[in-house]
């Protein structure tokens, strides 16, 4: 049997380099973006260019949905020229967005109605992830629906959990956000708190990166925070958009999560000052209002 044909929906900073891995990996592709020029680079590699979501999923065997918050899933897969709309039984699903793991469980109870079934496969890993296929995804849905679809998540990342039923993806991307929200945090902290004292802010994220505060934020956004690059790899606007999600996630749950409460409001400092659409570690600018210095004067 050949590679199955996909149907890939939504070809942003995430969605076309994972888009572009998957025609490389040699399977059939068909692309269908809101914006449509972002189709271009993909059909001049090969991909076909469809003019909705109805018309990809008639010419897939899978479709991936990467857009940004759940109504636009919703929008692509359930509304009027919808995935739904020309999806028959045995297609399946995957939605690699990371949305509420309540519209998820909704998406997928209304697709099972015609026999399409559904794992939602959030990501982890940003840009530089999606290019390099070294992404970590968190996978929910049937285990069988799971194992069949490996190969093609093998195609996108390194690590690949099973997370359990259906929303399980999205809670476990829910819980990894509100980790790195934090740990954007700590690295604005430390950094502002050795400028303020004198130090060689280089220096000392060489240091702190050698021993046990080192983290993924810390090497990656840490040098781009001292060098004022905030190109986005992940928008603080959609950083703010997965918080929301947790916090409205542990609001259900009766949880308190008082740090990821305070990094929302934080955000939401560099959101006032016009730095949505830049990268997470534009949080520095933040820090900076507060702090009233600059990270290096």
């Amino acid at each position: 049997m050949g590679l199955k044909r996909i149907g890939f929906i939504g070809l942003g900073v995430m969605g076309k380099p994972m888009a572009i891995n998957l025609l490389r990996a040699g399977y059939p592709l068909t692309v269908w973006n809101r914006t449509r020029s972002k189709m271009d680079e993909l059909i001049a590699m090969g991909a076909n260019g469809a003019n909705s979501p109805r018309e990809v999923a008639e010419r897939s065997d899978v479709v991936i949905t990467m857009v940004s918050d759940s109504p636009d899933v919703e929008e692509v897969i359930l509304g009027p020229n919808g995935v739904i709309h020309g999806a028959r039984p045995g297609l399946i699903v995957i939605d690699m967005s990371t949305i509420s793991p309540k519209v998820t469980r909704k998406i997928s109870e209304e697709l099972a109605k015609k026999g399409v079934r559904m794992l939602d496969a959030p990501v982890s890993g940003g840009e530089k992830g999606a290019k390099e296929a070294t992404l970590s995804i968190m996978v929910g849905g049937p285990r069988d629906v799971f194992e069949e679809c490996l190969p093609i998540f093998e195609v996108l990342g390194k690590k690949i959990t099973y997370m359990g039923p259906s929303g399980m993806g999205q809670t476990a991307k829910l819980c990894n956000q509100v980790i790195c929200a934090l740990n954007i945090q700590a690295v604005c902290e430390g950094l502002m708190l050795g400028a303020k004292a004198g130090l060689d802010v280089r220096k000392l994220l060489e240091a702190v990166s050698a021993g046990a505060a080192s983290s993924w934020m810390l090497v990656n956004l840490g040098p781009k925070m001292i060098e004022r690059d905030f190109k986005p790899g992940f928008k603080i606007r959609h950083q703010q958009k997965d918080l929301r999600l947790a916090l409205e996630l542990a609001a259900e749950l009766g949880l308190p999560l008082p740090g990821t409460a305070l990094v929302h409001q934080i955000l939401r400092i560099a959101e006032a000052e016009g730095l949505g659409e830049e990268g997470t570690q534009a949080a520095i600018i933040a820090m900076e209002r507060i702090a009233g210095r600059r990270l290096i004067e």
